[in-house]
């Protein structure tokens, strides 16, 4: 009787850690294995209808969720790191960022956002990296271009990615490819569909375009974009009703004063810039502090996230969770923005202060709000057309695709009132 007794209590103390565990912590912070994989095991959680806590500035934004075996077992599979804690651990944990001397707070995380890239049916010489970092994250998503917008099937969807794309109608500026094979694709396919829609112009198909993402955005959508996207969306919105399009993209001439007809209320984030007009002249204005106007070059490119308050300003605090806050630099055909031609109305969340200019900016604009990241892949610094892509397994723990992610996740928050 006794051994059996003894035998009993044993197995009773070897399972009381595993009754009292009620809570898996997710770090963020440096003791991460792989922070790009926590981000698609967050939304794997989600959609297993188990709800997260967002650890705003808590070791570098760290997530947290009840217990269970399948998804403990999940993160193992991942690479994960993952603490198990009891529900009194847990709740120091809460007390602390529940201080109000401690610049940190709890954001509920509901909602599986349902995502879609904005991106051509033709293969194109260079990557995504958006879309790089969700299938490594294991992130579901789905594809669509003009076509499925113009049809208005943009508001089935929450969160909207466009990356390398010139909604000005200008294939990207791009005279010196004209002659390459993946370029004719790409014109061949824009005007049969211009065609297709009645459109007489590509420019105006996709000025049409940019209106129904417009749209979306307006209705409560999330819209995210990076690469020559952030710039040409503003440029060809401010132009809507004037030919900025030279002849060798539409078959006829720039409108007469037409950097004067801009109208930069329709806009989202930029204002007062001035159109880069004609075939030959690179990039779509001066928004983008171009290569030859920086001092910086690969080995001292970096940019500084701002440090929000939590409690006071969630919405920038969650766009900026990461285990570091200097951000190493990386170009593309839009890769930074003078601060002279920010909106005062959008929120600047990473610079760089020797050159004045932004990084990644964020804003809210009807029902919805949209996000701004300059260049085209954080651990590329050049990437140039038909380069291999980028493998993320050799950058798990990247600080700038983390910042990608963080706009996945934030449409799952759980919006609350203003403390206002």
């Amino acid at each position: 009787m006794t051994r059996c007794l003894l035998l009993s209590l044993l197995v009773v103390c070897l399972q009381l850690p595993k009754i009292q565990a009620a809570q898996v912590l997710i770090p963020m912070d440096n003791t991460q294995k792989n922070h790009l994989k926590s981000y698609g095991a967050a939304y794997y959680i989600l959609q297993n209808s188990v709800e997260i806590d967002w650890l705003l500035n808590y070791r570098g934004g760290s997530f947290a969720f009840k217990h269970s075996v399948p998804l403990e077992k999940e993160l193992l599979v991942r690479g994960i790191s993952y603490q198990v804690l009891s529900d009194a651990e847990y709740n120091t944990i809460l007390t602390e960022i529940a201080s109000p001397d401690a610049n940190m707070d709890v954001m509920k995380l509901e909602k599986v956002p349902k995502i879609v890239v904005y991106s051509p049916k033709i293969n194109q010489p260079w990557d995504d990296a958006v879309t790089l970092v969700l299938t490594y994250a294991e992130i579901p998503y789905d594809r669509v271009y003009d076509q499925e917008i113009l049809e208005g099937k943009l508001p089935t969807y929450d969160w909207l990615h466009l990356h390398h794309e010139d909604f000005t109608g200008q294939y990207g500026k791009s005279y010196r490819h004209r002659h390459e094979a993946w370029f004719q694709a790409q014109q061949q396919e824009s005007e049969s569909l211009a065609a297709k829609y009645n459109f007489t112009k590509v420019s105006r198909m996709k000025l049409e375009v940019a209106r129904k993402i417009k749209e979306f955005v307006l209705g409560g959508g999330y819209m995210f974009a990076m690469c020559s996207a952030t710039e040409t969306f503003d440029v060809a919105l401010a132009s809507d009703g004037v030919d900025i399009v030279d002849e060798a993209w539409d078959g006829d001439g720039i409108e007469p004063q037409a950097q004067q007809k801009i109208d930069f209320t329709k806009s989202f984030a930029f204002e007062n810039f001035t159109l880069s007009l004609g075939s030959y002249n690179r990039g779509f204005s001066n928004i983008d502090n171009k290569r030859h106007e920086r001092s910086l070059y690969e080995g001292n490119d970096f940019f500084s996230l701002f440090t929000f308050s939590a409690k006071w300003d969630p919405v920038p605090s969650m766009l900026t969770q990461n285990h570091e806050h200097m951000i190493k630099g990386f170009m593309g055909q839009t890769t930074a923005f003078k601060k002279a031609y920010v909106k005062a109305s959008a929120v600047i969340m990473g610079e760089t202060k020797v050159e004045n200019e932004a990084r990644y900016i964020h804003g809210t604009i009807g029902k919805g709000t949209w996000t701004f990241y300059g260049g085209h892949d954080p651990e590329d610094y050049w990437h140039m057309p038909e380069e291999e892509s980028t493998d993320l397994s050799l950058h798990p723990n990247s600080a700038g695709y983390r910042l990608i992610l963080n706009n996945i996740l934030f449409p799952a928050a759980k919006k609350k009132k203003q403390k206002t």
